[in-house]
């Protein structure tokens, strides 16, 4: 049996999609491009996934009608088109559902002040400024649920939990000051590779400690809800080592 023409094209297809949507946050982090030409590949690279899963499907009919090899190709290209053409509308309904703010902490009324990532961002050129962006209600809108983390411990003790749970995080620490209770770090995303500024901190509160966390992107004003994840995920494993 020969193999089926329109399962090879689909595949091919399929594989170019997939590799012009990896490009596109690739090519925008190592400079060949800017954001907005990111977001054009990337959206280019759904067309072509549409294209792809249309021709691995009649790729799939063909080949089992014609009794041709290339079913497993065919279906391979039908997953993979179906994937890429399917994440840019995922992202971009995600981004409806979230409010147009990109700085999220947990304490909206006096919230943790960043001091060494000033100066990173600023040699970044960050075009967001490290200065609480002040969206308080829209925040409490969306994300009801952050909140401050109190534990039962004393600061040091605290301290030294945080800063195990940054790292644990995956996290770039710039400044982890335990006489001050201030840590800082820097979060990186996987596709774009953003990078997005964090800083903690630790203060006695009773008998045991208060820990707030505030997350800020340095580029954009939507974070699709990148922030609010991470402050989440950081307060649920600092919970768990307590």
């Amino acid at each position: 049996m020969r193999w089926s023409p329109i399962a090879i094209a689909g595949f091919a297809v399929a594989l170019g999609a997939a590799a012009a949507a990896f490009a596109s946050g690739f090519g925008y982090d190592r400079g060949w491009w800017a954001l907005g030409d990111g977001f054009a590949v990337l959206e280019w690279s759904a067309y072509a996934g549409l294209a792809a899963t249309v021709v691995s499907l009649i790729g799939c009919f063909a080949a089992v009608r014609a009794g041709r090899r290339g079913l497993s190709l065919a279906a391979a290209g039908l997953m993979i088109g179906t994937v890429v053409a399917a994440t840019p509308p995922a992202e971009l309904q995600l981004g409806r559902s979230v409010p147009l703010i990109h700085d999220i902490t947990t304490d909206t009324e006096n919230p943790p002040q960043f001091v060494a990532a000033v100066a990173a961002r600023a040699a970044a050129h960050a075009p967001n400024p490290p200065q609480y962006d002040n969206v308080a209600a829209e925040q409490r809108a969306a994300f009801p649920d952050i909140k401050p983390l109190v534990l039962t411990v004393p600061p040091d003790q605290a301290f030294d939990r945080a800063l195990a749970a940054a790292r644990q995080m995956g996290w770039e620490i710039l400044a982890a000051e335990k006489s001050e209770g201030r840590i800082e770090a820097v979060a990186t995303t996987r596709w774009f590779r953003f990078r997005d500024d964090v800083v903690v901190r630790i203060r006695p509160d009773g008998a045991g400690t208060r820990i707030d966390v505030r997350s800020k992107s340095r580029i954009g004003l939507s974070d699709l809800g990148a922030n609010a994840r991470r402050v989440r995920a950081y307060i649920a494993l600092l919970r768990q080592s307590a």
